[in-house]
């Protein structure tokens, strides 16, 4: 009879317990996550967070809601995780432009690039494109270079904003071209893109997945992709290496992290979940369709590879002499 006292009265106690102990594996999660994008709906980041968010939503019967936060080159959402609490309630989907390049362009940012984060997992390495109005008449590399010397300083290119993944990647293929094009900055491939298709500017490169529909719709005309090898997705388009410029390679990346300090137990239950949403045929195939390459693994390679991406992009800012305040 004792001992089935003591029992009750332990059970009490576990009943009483805050919900501060959540973050015990096999408690997390038990309300809704956020999952901030640094970028307006309609990108890569997004697409990616949007297919993940649903999934992990299913599994785990809690909502997870995608909140888009773009503003200064990622900055906005980058701090606002930053400054959550280390919970596993609040996660980003993180990109090679505010999580790898910003830390080689500002001299100044209101976190640390790798101490404030804890990486979950690397998800998607996409390739980017470079694409132009179709009325402009373009049909390669050799032709925009044609025409941008025949106007120097008047066509228009859109990026990301100054200092994105997509302004250094421009910046290092007009560099080794020869060429004198106008950055004009937007605050994601969605709003630049659209100003492409609208004839407002000439050109963009933005990541395969958020330009391959209006690429096969027509209303984009894509030059040239930025990996070593073709896209299968777009297996027609040649890379920029194939029309004369060895050696150039850009490329975009996702994966998701959550604030520094979340506990271990989450940062794995996360882990293991996208890993495996990751796998999920259906899941693999829409990412792939667009143009994603999936990568998954643990978080401690994703550490890995953040770091560098870091020192790459470091180099290719300083080389580029693209400084941000």
């Amino acid at each position: 009879m004792y001992r089935i006292r003591r029992l009750h009265a332990l059970l009490l106690g576990c009943a009483a317990l805050p919900l501060a102990a959540h973050a015990q594996p096999g408690a997390y999660p038990l309300k809704s996550i956020r999952f901030v994008v640094p970028y307006p709906p309609g990108g890569a980041s997004d697409v990616t967070a949007r297919i993940l968010g649903a999934r992990l939503g299913e599994v785990w019967q809690q909502p997870v809601i995608i909140d888009n936060r773009p503003g200064a080159n990622g900055i906005v959402a980058l701090d606002l995780v930053a400054r959550s609490a280390p919970d596993g309630y609040t996660i980003l989907m993180a990109n090679v432009g505010p999580n790898a390049i910003n830390p080689g362009v500002y001299a100044k940012l209101p976190y640390d690039a790798e101490k404030s984060f804890a990486p979950v997992v690397l998800t998607t390495i996409v390739p980017q494109v470079i694409v132009a109005n179709p009325a402009l008449g373009l049909k390669s590399l050799a032709d925009m270079v044609v025409a941008a010397k025949a106007k120097p300083g008047q066509m228009k290119y859109g990026n990301g904003g100054n200092g994105s993944a997509n302004h250094l990647a421009m910046e290092l293929f007009r560099s080794m071209a020869g060429i004198d094009i106008i950055a004009i900055p937007y605050k994601g491939d969605g709003p630049a893109l659209a100003d492409v298709m609208g004839g407002n500017i000439d050109f963009a490169l933005p990541t395969v997945l958020a330009a391959i529909a209006n690429v096969k719709g027509g209303r984009l005309r894509a030059l040239a992709v930025t990996t070593k090898a073709r896209v299968p997705s777009l297996p027609d388009v040649p890379t920029v290496a194939e029309q004369g410029f060895a050696g150039y390679e850009s490329v975009s990346w996702g994966g998701v992290m959550a604030p520094a300090g979340t506990p271990r137990s989450v940062i794995d239950r996360l882990n293991a979940e996208i890993n495996r949403a990751l796998k999920v045929p259906e899941i693999a195939e829409k990412l792939q369709a667009l143009g994603a390459d999936i990568v998954g693994g643990t978080p401690e390679e994703f550490a890995k590879y953040l770091r560098s991406e870091i020192a790459k992009w470091r180099e290719v800012a300083k080389r580029a002499n693209v400084k941000l305040e």
